[in-house]
């Protein structure tokens, strides 16, 4: 597909830290030209699972010059290692390709912009952005089902997205995958839960799913996971509402529709993390904070998440299998001021 990122088309940089090099990717957008460092960084280590099925991408200077784009995938199904590594290379690139051409479509029907407010012109693009997340995922699921030689009937990949343009972000989600901001306040730093964990036991997310003759239940021995399955047959059991791929669900309810929020970022706003489900099943939101807070450096502290969380696996469940652990940490300023 053109709409992909490759490492023989762009400046692709992985760093030293980390564990499965091929999970994770940092494009440098833009350089700056007084050598500052980047404020972000990207980790991801193999669980004892199997195949690393995550995948993350960090983008700096994505659409604007201090914007970014950051996005961790999680695969699952015997092709979801696939799967993941197809969205994150793909999916920047087929974002921001959507919203210039809305750009575009704007400026056909409005060629006069310059008389708009800061704000209105700020709130505009925000909307454009959303537009440009609802188009980009769609045209991502299809480009997946058009692979060819490959079954995704029940492989599939989760996806959390933190665009930032300026003062704003604008988060886009698929399945369990998770984004948290770390805020200052008086009592020091601490954790804003930025999407939901779409699963089938939200309310809203099983009724939609029933509507479309999905069935939603539990297994005996995992009383507390809903799972999705077929009208009539006992498969596939998706722990997720939304996700990219398994088309055997597509048309039961299971979508490839992101839950789309905007934040205003303010002062106080310090970082955002994105992390799989590896991390936030055994690690609270506050934890997160407090560790990407207490890091050393923002180079060094997706490692330090993705480590804690893989020593707390081993604590707190020692006969289970490790999940695999992904983390992205976007510093909104630098950890100096």
């Amino acid at each position: 597909m053109g709409i992909c990122i490759s490492s023989a088309s762009s400046e692709i940089h992985g760093s030293e830290a980390q564990d499965d090099h091929e999970n994770v990717t940092v494009f440098e957008g833009s350089v700056d030209p007084l050598g500052a460092k980047r404020l972000g960084s990207v980790y991801s280590k193999q669980g004892s699972k199997g195949l690393n099925q995550d995948a993350a991408v960090l983008y700096e200077g994505y659409g604007e010059e201090d914007g970014a784009f950051c996005g961790v995938f999680d695969g699952h199904g015997k092709n979801g290692h696939v799967v993941s590594k197809i969205v994150r290379n793909c999916l920047p690139s087929l974002l921001l390709s959507q919203q210039h051409a809305l750009e575009k479509t704007r400026i056909a029907d409005d060629p006069d912009t310059r008389i708009q407010s800061r704000n209105t012109e700020s709130q505009f693009a925000v909307n454009k952005w959303r537009e440009a997340c609802i188009s980009a995922f769609r045209v991502m699921d299809k480009e997946i089902k058009l692979q060819e030689n490959l079954d995704f009937s029940c492989s599939g990949t989760t996806a959390v997205v933190v665009l930032r343009q300026g003062e704003d972000l604008v988060i886009a989600n698929l399945g369990d995958s998770r984004a948290v901001l770390g805020t200052i306040t008086e009592n020091g730093i601490r954790a804003v839960q930025l999407t939901r964990d779409l699963k089938p036991g939200i309310p809203s997310e099983a009724e939609r799913i029933r509507k479309c003759n999905g069935r939603v239940i539990a297994l005996k021995e995992e009383p507390h996971i809903q799972r999705v399955w077929l009208p009539h047959e006992d498969t596939p059991g998706l722990a997720m509402s939304r996700a990219f791929g398994d088309f055997l669900l597509k048309d039961y309810g299971v979508i490839a529709i992101p839950d789309i929020n905007h934040r205003q970022l303010n002062s106080n706003d310090q970082f955002v993390v994105i992390a799989t489900d590896g991390v936030w099943d055994v690690l609270s939101n506050n934890q997160v904070a407090s560790m990407v807070w207490a890091a050393e450096s923002e180079e060094t502290a997706a490692k330090a998440v993705v480590d804690a969380a893989v020593a707390a696996w081993k604590n707190r469940f020692p006969s289970s299998k490790v999940d695999d652990c992904t983390a992205v940490c976007l510093f909104l300023k630098n950890k100096k001021q």
